[in-house]
């Protein structure tokens, strides 16, 4: 009979276990765990198991903290903190990085701090254009090379590197500041100093403003190289006191940007330039570890003729070897061939050093991040899912950051900052506008961040330095072209368009508080531009025009844009095809118009039309 009872008392356990076990185990295995890892989120009920407690205890421990919770309830990370610190538990979180995502990988990469070593300065040369980029690049170049290094034919690669007192630097050669901005707007971040060369005898000119710009948003020190020193009417001065306006203080002034005057056809200053430079790269103490497999970024790529796709790499990280598998961006292939900015073929490149390679498959863009691994199965695989995560990414959205999205981010607490473009028709409201948006502050916790604040009309520059930014472009009292519109639109940027200064701020805010509702209080239906113009006695003046976009309607609203800035808001008076009076003429067609009370319509002006919306509660 004892036996059959003990029999029923091990048969209880097995029929129950399944809704008990964790009651039961509990207690015993509590002083065991003094320390727990988790990749992905996990629910209480995951935690508990972890922990070995009852969940019920969590859920308690939430509810006393303010949070209703469930068994199933998925936990962030601060709630999770929050209760092993409660249960006197370590906690770790384990970062599981996709494969495939290499940008992800490279940012979470932990260096050795034994196999660091010293690496060469990556330098970007911007400015105005004919304020002396080019000369001051080849009278650095030809001054920095070693005899017989140099050679009859020069291959342009966009990069190079040359020695400057035993040590090498990069010298990145961009065609221009949008392809600067492209490849900050797909992350790539390669430079460590920006020289911004300024014309003593011009001054700040609008690409200088730009390159400033560009510079303050990828977060790098500046030099600023004076150049034409010797030339007539050079004022120094000037040109300090123009940048301090940029928010480009000089050390003289208590700053912390140093200033150096240089004449690049000379070459006067020149070796005080570079000195300043290597200085500068010192303070940052650039570290790299070569005993690695190689990454870095694409600085320029094409399709030759005879070699195929051509892509120049800068190496940020490992070495490169000849005969390497390589995923750059979304295209594979072994490194066939290696050439040096002199030409020259070469078997291995360090990190900062720029190398024109071949052997991939199809041609990268600039800004696209490139690694190296030891298979070359692996290689294509991966840069398979990669183009397969684009091709989906592309279908399914833009990288356009609206008012919406940027509320709903809030909202979530996924954005702490909006970053903003203003242009506005005069100085004054550019200014006020500035000034009133960075004042305001949410829950001190969001904030406006002014990028850029100009006069004038958005030109394709603006888009592709927001786009870069991430930021919404707000225009006062300017219309921007059915171009640059379209623009816009390719790039994912959002243009917002206002001409009273506290309903842009209104908008702001309530995107600032996540709470902002789709409101379109007006859609532009058509622009026409003005080829001629007739004036009636009776009638006034009347425009001869041809509808360069969207369609012109009888009785819109109108327009009258001048160069960019609104001159006259008002109502079409009469829309007419020859002697006939028609309800609307659409895009490539020519028209007569008049502009009910308002005669001051002038050849080149830009007339568009505009309907209100019915505004989305």
């Amino acid at each position: 009979m004892a036996y059959n009872n003990n029999n029923k008392n091990k048969k209880k356990p097995n029929r129950k276990g399944h809704k008990s076990s964790y009651q039961s185990n509990a207690p015993k295995k509590e002083e065991v765990v003094k320390e727990i890892t988790y990749s992905d989120a996990i629910t209480v009920g995951q935690l508990a198991q972890l922990l070995h407690k009852n969940s019920s205890e969590i859920i308690k421990f939430l509810f006393m903290m303010g949070n209703m919770s469930t068994i199933n309830t998925v936990l962030s990370d601060e709630d999770i903190e929050l209760i092993c610190m409660n249960f006197n538990v370590e906690v770790h979180k384990e970062v599981v990085v996709d494969e495939d995502d290499i940008e992800e990988q490279l940012q979470n990469v932990e260096e050795d701090e034994s196999k660091l070593v010293s690496r060469p300065p990556v330098v970007t040369i911007m400015g105005h254009v004919d304020h002396g980029k080019t000369t001051l690049l080849d009278t650095i170049r030809k001054a920095n090379v070693t005899e017989g290094e140099f050679g009859g034919i020069t291959q342009h690669i966009g990069a190079y590197q040359v020695s400057l007192k035993g040590r090498k630097v990069t010298f990145l050669d961009t065609p221009g500041h949008e392809a600067f901005t492209a490849m900050r707007a797909r992350g790539a971040e390669v430079t460590d100093i920006v020289i911004i060369v300024v014309a003593a005898d011009d001054g700040v000119m609008p690409q200088t403003k730009e390159a400033v710009d560009h510079a303050k948003a990828a977060g790098v020190p500046i030099v600023v190289a004076v150049n034409k020193i010797d030339k007539p009417g050079a004022n120094p001065d000037r040109i300090m006191s123009e940048m301090s306006e940029l928010g480009i203080m000089p050390e003289e002034w208590g700053g912390d940007t140093i200033f150096t005057q240089v004449s690049a056809k000379k070459g006067t200053g020149v070796p005080e330039l570079l000195e300043t430079m290597l200085l500068v790269a010192d303070m940052q103490e650039l570290k790299a570890n070569p005993d690695t497999n190689a990454s870095g970024t694409v600085i320029e790529a094409k399709l030759d003729k005879g070699r195929g796709p051509v892509a120049t790499l800068l190496v940020q990280r490992g070495t490169l070897q000849t005969g390497d598998s390589v995923v750059v961006g979304t295209s594979y292939g072994r490194v066939r061939k290696m050439t040096n900015d002199r030409g020259m073929e070469i078997k291995h490149a360090e990190p900062s050093c720029p190398v024109e390679i071949i052997g991939l498959n199809e041609v990268p863009r600039a800004g696209d991040v490139f690694m190296s691994y030891d298979s070359y199965k692996k290689a294509a695989e991966i840069a398979g899912h990669r183009l397969d995560k684009q091709i989906e990414k592309e279908r399914n959205s833009s990288s356009a950051m609206s008012l919406e999205d940027l509320a709903k981010k809030i909202d979530e607490g996924d954005v702490q900052e909006i970053n903003v473009l203003i242009k506005a028709d005069v100085q004054g409201s550019a200014e006020a506008l500035k000034a009133s948006m960075e004042k305001l502050e949410v829950d001190g916790n969001v904030r406006i961040n002014v990028i850029r604040s100009t006069v004038g009309t958005i030109t394709e520059s603006d888009i592709l330095l927001a786009s870069a930014s991430n930021a919404i472009i707000y225009g006062f009292n300017i219309r921007p072209s059915a171009a640059i519109r379209k623009k816009a639109e390719e790039e994912g940027v959002e243009i917002r368009l206002h001409n009273i200064i506290y309903k842009a701020l209104e908008e702001l805010q309530a995107a600032m508080k996540g709470m902002l509702a789709p409101v379109y209080e007006e859609v532009v239906i058509g622009q026409a531009d003005v080829r001629q113009i007739y004036k009636v006695s009776k009638i006034g003046t009347i425009a001869g025009c041809m509808v360069m976009d969207g369609k012109m309607k009888r009785d819109c609203k109108v327009r009258l844009i001048r160069e960019g800035i609104v001159i006259y808001t008002g109502k079409l008076g009469s829309l007419r095809r020859f002697d006939n009076d028609v309800k609307e003429v659409i895009n490539g067609y020519e028209c007569g118009m008049t502009i009910e009370n308002f005669n001051d319509i002038k050849v080149g002006d830009i007339i568009e039309g505009f309907e209100d919306q019915e505004v989305e509660e």
